[in-house]
């Protein structure tokens, strides 16, 4: 039975999550860009008017209207200006524009963690009253309720009468049907892309900053709660703002109402609905749409764009080369202390964690952003098959618990494999979100399922992991295994069929492969890998930690896999190695602060940063050593001159001078 007062408790989120969707919509419809950053926003500027209330001592009133006004919005327009209208000029794939958010927003969250800290700040201000008023009935409802549903309504109305009754409508609508035709009618398309950037940071300000008091100030746990907004304009089709408030306010009402849901044994779950409705909202949501491109929304496409290569076309004598500088650097730990070599452990297991997103994403082409959800039921099953706390079972060795851990993650990966058929660029990436999200909040974050895990390093064929030495040994085997599966699965027919669907669904279908059984097969193979190295990154910290397998850090690694070559093996592993490196010898979570910045430019590297390496390098060292770089800028390499006449040398000479 619906009971008044707990469905008007539940309008103060559902209008939060309302005025989170205006900005997303308004974002997106202005500048084509679905802003993954959204929450990143929220974020710091919550953390900058906390900065200037509690730290400076300005006023909360003036400190908001700066904070939110004014710095929100100027964000909004920097990050235009510098990235996305040169992503805009050149035509950029949006699968580009789609990693460049997700560098932002790890930039963001890397910036917070290093200034303020990941501790919890309890003291954020509150901008409005929390008295409450009495209604007729006896129901009561929150002033700031009120004001807070008065600005979604107000600000629905005021957007409403700015698109359709003024001349910035005009352009505004003319922008985002077409922005080329609206170009040549003399629209400044930039103008209108840095109005829709400014106004929906603005409002992720303001969401942020009305969440911080409520959750209290965290730069991960903040973030995340503004990610699941991501339900509200997924409901209303990437189009409506009157459908974005009646589902921040349907979602809100129906969490709040579940309080009072009894339903014996599944009480246990019902509680975790109440606690994460917004992500079950965005799942189901998910599921329930086909396409955002057939509702209206737009598509982010293949991450095609980020795979420079077919194949591997490098020197036979350099390569070897590399593969021994690359063994030599890995088995630097073995001569480092016992300290050190414990904090090296963790790049072995990160980087057959990145070696299975490039599995998925440079050979195939999906973007998953719901890795870090398997890696994280292969570290809980390992343990669970290796204590005998599961389905009744005994101890199993230690072998047979890493396999059974992969075979769990990978029957996850199966049946996420299965909504994928459909779904590519943005709508599978939120929807692979969303699986992490769950999995993280029903799964790593229930008593039920990890309490009293605890995680033991086992004896492998009477070869005790105990040691140090042994367990990075161990490691160091396991991710040359993954290395050699993820390159099998890249050559022969398999690897030219996954990389005819990466490069084009309609051509790889037009030629009789099934892409259908090609996708869940890779979803379910790099997910069986994620949860290898999940279990390995559990057995080098000696315990499971749910926060290690948070979705915010699936989005991290996503974004470093991506930096560093999406279609590139040794890129994943040099990743997990800097980003370990960064972290230890610098201030923690230095490395999100790296990875954000090379992601937002990322569109001027394409391939990532091992790509850019090795086209440098082909430029300065060719094999005659004769072509110099403005020759290779030109694209003037010299034919051999036994092809060329006595007149066509002389014609070249000329051509060169």
């Amino acid at each position: 039975m619906l009971t008044i007062n707990l469905a008007l408790a539940g309008i103060t989120l559902g209008s939060i999550a309302a005025l989170s969707g205006i900005g997303l919509l308004l974002t997106y419809r202005t500048t084509g860009v679905f802003n993954l950053a959204h929450g990143g926003i929220a974020m710091i500027t919550a953390y900058l008017l906390w900065q200037m209330v509690r730290v400076w001592h300005i006023p909360t009133t003036l400190a908001a209207i700066l904070a939110i006004c004014v710095f929100a919005p100027l964000l909004g327009i920097i990050v235009e200006r510098l990235v996305f209208r040169q992503l805009q000029r050149r035509n950029a794939s949006p699968a580009e524009s789609l990693v460049a958010t997700l560098g932002l927003l790890v930039l963001l969250i890397g910036v917070a963690a290093v200034v303020w800290g990941l501790a919890s700040k309890s003291d954020a201000p509150q901008l409005f009253p929390s008295r409450s008023i009495d209604l007729p009935g006896g129901a009561i409802i929150g002033v700031d309720t009120l004001i807070m549903l008065a600005i979604a309504v107000g600000a629905t109305i005021g957007i409403a009468i700015l698109t359709e009754g003024t001349h910035l409508g005009t352009e505004i609508r003319a922008v985002v049907n077409r922005r080329e035709f609206a170009e040549l009618a003399v629209v400044d398309a930039d103008q209108v892309s840095s109005i829709g950037w400014a106004v929906g940071a603005a409002f992720a300000g303001l969401t942020g900053v009305l969440l911080a008091p409520v959750l209290q100030l965290n730069p991960y746990n903040l973030t995340f709660v503004v990610l699941e907004t991501f339900a509200v304009p997924v409901i209303a089709r990437l189009y409506s703002l009157p459908a974005a408030i009646l589902a921040g306010l349907g979602i809100g009402v129906a969490q709040s109402e579940l309080v009072q849901v009894h339903v014996g044994w599944l009480q246990g779950f019902v509680r975790e609905v109440h606690v994460n409705g917004l992500v079950v909202a965005l799942f189901i949501a998910l599921m329930a749409l086909n396409s955002l491109h057939e509702v209206g929304g737009g598509d982010s496409g293949a991450a095609s764009i980020f795979a420079t290569r077919t194949a591997d076309d490098t020197p036979v004598r350099r390569r070897a080369a590399q593969y021994t500088i690359g063994a030599v650097l890995l088995c630097v730990p073995f001569f480092m202390s016992p300290l050190h070599l414990r904090q090296a452990e963790i790049v072995p297991a990160l980087a057959v964690i990145f070696v299975s997103l490039v599995a998925v994403t440079g050979y195939s082409g999906q973007i998953s952003l719901g890795q870090v959800g398997f890696a994280g039921l292969g570290a809980l099953f390992y343990a669970k098959f290796a204590q005998g706390d599961l389905f009744g079972l005994h101890s199993l060795p230690g072998l047979v618990s890493l396999l059974g851990g992969m075979i769990v993650a990978g029957i996850v990966g199966f049946a996420t494999g299965y909504p994928a058929i459909r779904r590519r660029g943005l709508f599978l990436a939120l929807t692979t979100f969303a699986v992490g999200a769950l999995v993280s909040r029903f799964v790593f974050n229930d008593p039920f399922f990890t309490s009293g895990v605890q995680v033991n390093r086992p004896s492998v064929l009477g070869w005790s992991l105990n040691g140090e030495v042994a367990f990075y040994a161990f490691e160091l085997g396991c991710l040359v295994l993954t290395l050699l599966v993820v390159r099998n699965l890249r050559s022969g027919r398999l690897g030219r069929a996954l990389v005819a669907v990466r490069d084009s669904e309609a051509g790889a279908r037009s030629v009789g492969i099934d892409i259908g059984v090609l996708k869940i097969f890779i979803f379910a193979a790099s997910s069986a890998l994620a949860g290898l190295g999940g279990a390995l990154l559990a057995l080098s910290q000696r315990s499971f930690e749910p926060t290690t397998f948070d979705p915010l850090q699936g989005l991290f690694w996503f974004t470093a896999v991506v930096v560093f070559g999406a279609d590139s093996a040794a890129g994943a592993v040099i990743a997990a190695a800097v980003v370990v490196t960064l972290d230890t010898v610098f201030v923690p979570n230095s490395s999100t602060v790296l990875i954000g910045v090379l992601a937002l430019f990322l569109g001027r590297m394409p391939g990532g940063v091992v790509e850019g390496v090795r086209q440098l390098t082909a430029r300065l060292v060719t094999p005659a050593g004769l072509i110099t770089s403005w020759e290779s800028s030109l694209t003037l390499a010299p034919p051999p001159p036994r092809r060329l006449s006595a007149a066509g040398r002389a014609a070249l000479a000329r051509v060169r001078r």
